[in-house]
């Protein structure tokens, strides 16, 4: 039975002065903050005020590098060679690590974001890309993918640390991957039943896909988004019950 996972939230996905979502109140009950670099949200005065939110409660600090796509915020797919994926991915790291940097701290992770982080689940020469982005700028970095998938695959193969993360609000697919956005059952609005999902992929292993079938899955990392309509309550309901349940929450730079 497993007894430790990190939580994290899709943060910063902003612009200026507009705030979207509860990024400061979610603060309070998550562990790793995945913050936009301003490719598909997020832009430079919110990326620096969301790294200072996030060192001032102590979670950890990761790059969301997405496609270029404000308008379709990232999930739409678009054709790329593994020569773009990389110097997409370079770019938006750099561009964050750079506002990490300037407060005296250290980048904890990269999770590529929305149809670049799926895209790369089953797309063995993408996720090498990403992960050779990752590698190049600081072997350090922690690699955030899908549980099982290409991404994590190639990450550990290159030599980066991986975390093999789910999803607390996205129904499974029978082979693992999450259900499209496109269909209707995509999403779990009902903070119960993510909640319940969430404590038997963490302790038990499983997820049930949206067949009825059951499906192995490693929980390192849960993730929670930020633009969620439940976002704050999931956070705090799901971090309760993850303590209650005996598993300790923290930051996947302290798992030892």
């Amino acid at each position: 039975m497993k007894n430790l996972v990190d939580l994290n939230c899709d943060m910063g996905e902003s612009f200026g002065t507009y705030k979207m979502g509860n990024d400061e109140e979610i603060l309070d009950f998550v562990t790793s903050a995945n913050v936009a670099c301003g490719f598909h949200a997020g832009d430079p005065s919110t990326m620096r005020k969301t790294v200072k939110l996030a060192l001032e409660k102590g979670v950890g600090i990761g790059a969301h590098p997405g496609f270029q796509d404000l308008s379709g915020f990232g999930r739409r797919n678009l054709q790329v060679t593994p020569r773009e994926a990389y110097e997409i991915v370079v770019y938006q790291i750099g561009a964050l690590y750079g506002f990490v940097k300037a407060e005296g701290a250290e980048m904890q992770h990269v999770k590529p974001h929305g149809a670049l982080f799926n895209m790369a689940a089953t797309d063995p020469a993408l996720a090498e890309a990403i992960a050779e982005a990752v590698y190049a700028i600081n072997p350090q970095l922690v690699l955030f993918g899908l549980s099982g998938s290409e991404i994590v695959k190639a990450g550990e193969k290159i030599g980066l640390r991986t975390a093999n993360e789910v999803f607390s609000d996205r129904t499974y697919q029978i082979d693992g991957t999450l259900t499209s956005r496109k269909e209707a059952n995509a999403l779990i609005t009902n903070t119960d039943t993510a909640i319940q999902q969430v404590v038997r992929m963490v302790k038990e292993g499983v997820v049930t896909s949206t067949i009825g079938t059951e499906v192995p899955i490693q929980a390192d990392t849960v993730c929670i988004h930020g633009d969620g309509i439940h976002a704050l309550d999931f956070a705090r309901r799901i971090s309760e019950t993850l303590k209650t349940s005996g598993i300790d929450v923290k930051k996947i730079s302290e798992f030892k």
